[in-house]
């Protein structure tokens, strides 16, 4: 390269020898000099320098072909030139030096960002542990190595792993401190070991191989980047426990919902059930047949009001405090909503409620009876709050199947859309004696089953409650398209 570039400056020196002054030929030879500065090493660049010199002298000072110089003034040219051309090698190695740096800076700053870009959609330490071992093994030459803390307190580490890159990890753990070159702790090491986290919050340990103490600048990358990977790892262990937390306190207001069920709304009821069965008990030869009748008639009536608000409460506490999915198969709706119109038509002597049902209804995946359960609380609510006919409609609409069970009771107002389907919400305008249990059991069915449960008014007064239930993508063999 040295050997081209003075090739060229000297070629173009005799092509303008006739044409131009000894000066500015010389130019040639500082240009070519201000290339090898920035473009070679510190040793050929200086060869470059003196050979420019050298060749600007034998070929074109006079005399020319010989070292000789015949003039003070020629003399004084070639040295200024000289330290011309060693001057600009300087500036021109700074320079490059200087941009070199800024590269390198540029890359790490980059670096950072794309891993904390990264690191923010992480949801579990393995994926931040695989993320920090990319980035470490791309921005050093290493080898690298990451190792997370254990809940036993233990490395994430083989058991016969290199007893020295253990001791160093752990002890940069206990101290939670960089060790190695430069650090002032352990310098006769040939590694750096970086803790993840600071002390009561280390999350483990890196080890970067072949590093040397004059590299401040490459051990505080290493520092930068270990600091997001501690602080993603506390951000996820915080996450966990906080959703522990949460699910914690969900639990605990399942069981205060169950134990003011039990201390409230199953108190009047009780109370009903004994003071009749007592009146009986004690009374029954003095009361008249028609009272004994109506006494009869209390009890079936608080037994029947015990035993739904126990089934709703308990089917609510289960569905709402479990981790774990509820069992489905593939069920027809036909048959589903034939066997709770069945058993509500005990209820309906009037038969008031009318069913509609598509032809061809696809199979569905879901528990046949928590679904009938859902569809005959709708349906006991819409007896029990409606005097006029009741609409049951099942249909097939966007990949989904509605449920609607629509009456002419009063409308709901549209600010208790939402609260309706809490626990112990009640629409208190009806009048009508209620735990409050039933629409939120009847939510808890339509998500676990994947679906919405939703309520709207109806056209020309009433209530329109929706039941939205997803159809898989494939039907069992057999069923009906």
């Amino acid at each position: 390269m040295v050997v081209l570039l003075l090739a060229l400056a000297t070629g173009g020196g005799f092509a303008l020898d006739h044409h131009v002054a000894l000066t500015s030929q010389a130019m040639l030879y500082v240009l070519t000099v201000v290339i090898a500065a920035y473009r070679l090493p510190f040793l050929p660049s200086v060869v470059c320098a003196l050979g420019s010199v050298t060749a600007f002298n034998f070929f074109f000072v006079p005399p020319r072909w010989t070292l000789a110089v015949d003039s003070q003034e020629h003399l004084i040219a070639l040295f200024t030139m000289l330290v011309v051309a060693l001057v600009i090698h300087h500036l021109s190695a700074s320079l490059r030096k200087e941009t070199e740096q800024a590269r390198l800076y540029a890359g790490r700053a980059q670096q950072l960002q794309e891993l904390a870009t990264e690191l923010a959609n992480a949801s579990v330490a393995a994926d931040v542990a695989a993320l920090g071992k990319k980035t470490l093994d791309t921005g050093f030459a290493g080898p690298c190595l990451l190792a997370t803390k254990l809940p036993d307190g233990r490395l994430d580490l083989p058991a016969d792993f290199d007893a020295s890159v253990h001791d160093g990890m752990e002890a940069c753990m206990r101290e939670a401190a960089v060790l190695g070159p430069g650090t002032g702790r352990w310098p006769g090491l040939n590694a750096w070991y970086l803790p993840l986290g600071s002390q009561g919050q280390m999350h483990g340990a890196v080890c970067i191989q072949n590093v040397a103490a004059a590299d401040t600048s490459g051990r505080e990358h290493a520092q930068a980047l270990c600091a997001l990977l501690a602080q993603t790892f506390w951000r996820l262990k915080m996450s966990a426990a906080m959703l522990a937390a949460q699910a914690e306190t969900h639990r605990q207001q399942v069981q205060g919902t169950f134990l003011a069920a039990i201390s409230h709304d199953l108190r009047t009821p009780l109370a009903a059930l004994l003071g009749a069965a007592s009146s009986l008990q004690t009374q029954r030869d003095k009361l008249p047949e028609a009272d004994q009748v109506r006494l009869l008639e209390s009890i079936v009536n608080e037994a029947g009001y015990l035993s739904n608000v126990t089934e709703n409460t308990l089917q609510l506490v289960q569905l709402t405090n479990t981790a774990q999915g509820i069992g489905r198969s593939w069920e027809s709706m036909e048959e589903i909503v034939g066997a709770v119109l069945a058993r509500t038509r005990l209820r309906d002597p009037l038969r008031r409620i009318q069913s509609r049902l598509a032809k061809d209804l696809p199979l569905i995946q879901a528990d046949p009876v928590l679904l009938a359960q859902l569809i005959g609380n709708l349906l006991d609510n819409a007896l029990k709050y409606s005097t006029d006919g009741i609409d049951l409609v099942v249909d097939v609409a966007a990949s989904t199947m509605q449920v609607s069970i629509k009456d002419r009771g009063v409308d709901i107002p549209e600010a208790m859309y939402q609260t309706i389907f809490e626990p112990y919400s009640r629409n208190d305008q009806s009048g009508q004696r209620g735990a409050g249990l039933g629409l939120a059991l009847c939510r808890a069915i339509a998500t676990a089953h994947g679906g919405t449960l939703s309520v709207r008014r109806r056209s020309r007064g009433g209530n329109v409650f929706c039941l939205s239930l997803p159809l898989p993508a494939e039907q069992p063999s057999g069923a009906p398209l």
